[in-house]
């Protein structure tokens, strides 16, 4: 354990205007807080702040942030305040303490929400101050490295688990590549040691067997560069057990099928002899295609950057090598702790690679709960990259299998909301198109355009799924409220009484609800009853029956869709979301009923539906809707017909010519029965109304491979 003059010492060796005074009572402030406390391990809990200090001295971090490392879990785990901090060591530092803090005080039901609390409140303090970060990752490395002393198993793979998904990915996002190495070794030694144990034994047996050989391939790298006048040095560089089992089990390949074991490492002086370099090892060992990246003109989000070429080199060895100068070295190990200047006084100056933090906190406001914050953001960090252009010629960079809709919501939310189309290289693609390397791409908007609840389907960062997520959130409760409002007018207009939002004042309190709004929400979603409601505010009248009398017609918000259109349906107010049953396929001309699904809006069934059956309890609060005329521009619905059809060559030709002449379409196939001398389908087919299904079935019977063709429900 490292003296406390020891510690002040090398602070000072690096920064000779670190305030001693400062250190030394951190130092003396920590040991008496956690006093006779003990880890795990049996070792005095002192030493592990003391510990993270070091970890931080190595990366020569400003003063501030030692004493921060210092005293980062006396709030915790002590009688200390964060106002007992911030009136002896200052406002800067008690911040930086609180950023670090978890929540382990406040009660949390579940370990998924105590995770996700402690996640939001360490962001927020990371946006005003990166040091919170680095303090954080050297805490958790230091614990990941004494995890062994935990006698839980559970509790050593959760720990674990919480490493691999969430702080390796955030070492790697502000580029402290060694650290991120480092968590994930130690992560995958506790979630899978047997996979661990046999990597490593493989390359104990490959330092053993090829030590000799690195050696010797990059002294003739070297001899090549020197040729040519380019002073370099040339190191062999192992990879992690982590890295090599990920690369096995991606490529579905063995230890023995490896080639890139071992990178190469080549430091060269400036930019321009990155390049030269570059070249030199291509006229030398032939090139591996498909293996070189650029990462010099085109860096990293996270600021990483380096040439990375894998030629057949010396020995006829298949080797990864990587060209950069001292400052790219220095950053791709150290990261933001590399380039990050601390002054006192002074304010840190962020980069454009630190944008996803702002990201991360727009997922933050946009997240309904903890846990769906954290699944987010797991999403936002474990990815591949890929970098694309803006017209304008900005790089954006995305994970892998992102699409334009992902493109747009990281240029902005407002840009992502208004999407319509978009254009990959000057051409039209549609939306779930996944984007590649130097893409350039320039997003279609419109006003009117809202998002879609089907982009959720194939958007893969979590910037663009929470942001989708939001809005349909905050549209179906706006349907819910316009839907439970009209239901309770209609309600109280029946019972003889005054609607107003005076005589549902006591409501909310009587049912705990939160306020009026909230009301119409439950009663719209179907949560509570119209019924109900009238009997908790008049327990003594008698009610009648309720019914609803045809009313203005209404629009349906389509889930499928990115628009509204016109629904003939009356009975209900406009902005009501409605939906066609799936079991029934309702028509024009069929009569109907709707039923207010709880979380789905209202659903039209057929006056005939097997499922109204169901629903007979509730039969007092369904809604008496019918079909309007239709407009100029009728829409289309979906009938279902069950074909059994001879098995000759042209059928579905035949089928498919009759549906088109009567002005349908066939939206859907599936063939359930099947022989050598008949099949049975059913077929999906796009109609104006109950006459136009009954014409087409009537023109299907007529064709002479058909044997019957009839209207089917679900």
């Amino acid at each position: 354990m490292i003296r406390q003059f020891e510690l002040v010492e090398k602070v000072r060796s690096y920064d000779p205007l670190a305030d001693e005074q400062l250190l030394n009572r951190a130092y003396v402030f920590s040991m008496k807080a956690h006093g006779a406390q003990t880890r795990a391990s049996g070792d005095p809990y002192f030493s592990h702040p003391l510990e993270v200090a070091g970890i931080l001295t190595d990366m020569k971090l400003d003063g501030d942030t030692i004493v921060t490392a210092l005293l980062h879990d006396t709030v915790e785990d002590t009688f200390a305040t964060i106002d007992e901090i911030e009136e002896l060591f200052g406002e800067s530092i008690a911040k930086l303490v609180d950023g670090v803090t978890k929540l382990s005080r406040l009660e949390i039901q579940t370990e998924s929400e105590r995770q996700a609390e402690n996640f939001r409140k360490f962001l927020l303090a990371l946006s005003n101050d990166i040091r919170v970060l680095l303090v954080k990752l050297a805490d958790r490395l230091h614990n990941m490295r004494t995890l062994y002393h935990i006698e839980d198993p559970k509790k050593r793979r959760r720990i674990a688990l919480e490493t691999m998904e969430i702080y390796a990915q955030l070492a790697e996002r502000i580029g402290m590549r060694k650290m991120k190495a480092e968590l994930e070794d130690l992560a995958f030694h506790e979630l899978n040691p047997e996979a661990y144990e046999s990597v490593d034994q493989r390359l104990k047996y490959l330092r053993k067997r090829g030590g000799r050989a690195i050696k010797a391939i990059a002294r003739q790298i070297r001899q090549a560069l020197s040729k040519e006048g380019i002073e370099v040095e040339v190191e062999g560089r192992e990879k992690t057990p982590y890295s090599i089992w990920l690369k096995m089990e991606r490529n579905n390949i063995t230890f023995e099928d490896l080639a890139d074991v071992v990178a190469f490492r080549v430091i060269v002086e400036d930019e321009e002899a990155c390049y030269r370099a570059l070249g030199v090892i291509h006229r030398n060992w032939a090139m591996v295609p498909g293996r070189f990246k650029d990462y010099v003109s085109t860096p990293k989000r996270n600021g990483y950057e380096s040439i990375h070429t894998t030629v057949i080199g010396p020995r006829q060895f298949r080797i990864e090598i990587q060209i950069r100068t001292r400052a790219m070295n220095a950053v791709a190990s150290r990261g933001v702790a590399a380039h990050w200047q601390y002054k006192q006084g002074k304010e840190p100056v962020e980069g454009s690679q630190y944008r996803w933090i702002q990201e991360l906190l727009e997922i933050l406001d946009q997240a309904s709960t903890p846990e769906e914050f954290l699944e987010h953001t797991k999403l936002e960090m474990f990815q591949d990259q890929v970098f694309c252009f803006t017209p304008k010629g900005e790089l954006i960079s995305l994970p892998r299998g992102s699409t334009p809709v992902d493109f747009a919501y990281a240029v902005h939310t407002a840009i992502g909301d208004t999407c319509v189309g978009a254009k990959v290289n000057s051409r039209h693609v549609p939306l779930r198109h996944q984007l590649d390397n130097g893409d350039q791409v320039e997003i279609l908007r419109s006003k009117a355009q809202r998002p879609s609840p089907r982009w959720e389907s194939f958007v893969v960062t979590g910037k663009a799924r929470s942001a989708i997520r939001r809005f349909v959130r905050g549209q179906k409760r706006a349907e819910y409220r316009t839907l439970g409002k009209d239901i309770l007018s209609h309600a109280f207009e029946q019972q003889g009484l005054e609607f107003s939002e005076k005589a549902l004042k006591e409501a909310p309190g009587k049912l705990k609800l939160q306020d009026i709004n909230n009301l119409y929400e439950q009663v719209g979603v179907g949560h509570l009853t119209a019924r109900q409601l009238l009997r908790t505010l008049y327990p003594r009248k008698e009610l009648k029956p309720i019914y609803r009398p045809a009313a203005m017609p209404v629009r349906d918000w389509d889930p499928e869709g990115s628009s509204q259109h016109a629904v003939p349906i009356l009975g209900l107010t406009p902005g009501v979301a409605v939906h066609l049953a799936s079991c029934c396929h309702p028509l024009p001309g069929d009569r109907i009923v709707g039923i207010v699904d709880p979380g789905e809006g209202v659903t039209i069934h057929t006056s005939d539906c097997e499922e109204l059956q169901e629903k007979a309890d509730t039969a007092d609060d369904w809604l008496d809707v019918s079909w309007q005329s239709h407009g100029e521009k009728p829409a289309f619905y979906t009938g279902r017909v069950k074909l059994i059809v001879i098995n000759e060559a042209g059928a579905l030709a035949k089928i498919a010519q009759s549906v088109a002449k009567q002005g349908g379409n066939i939206s859907n196939l599936k063939i359930t029965e099947r022989d050598s001398e008949f099949y049975t389908m059913l077929i999906d087919i796009e109609v104006r109304n109950l006459k136009h299904l009954t014409d087409t079935s009537t023109a299907l019977r007529g064709i002479d491979v058909v044997s019957s063709a009839d209207r089917v429900r679900g």
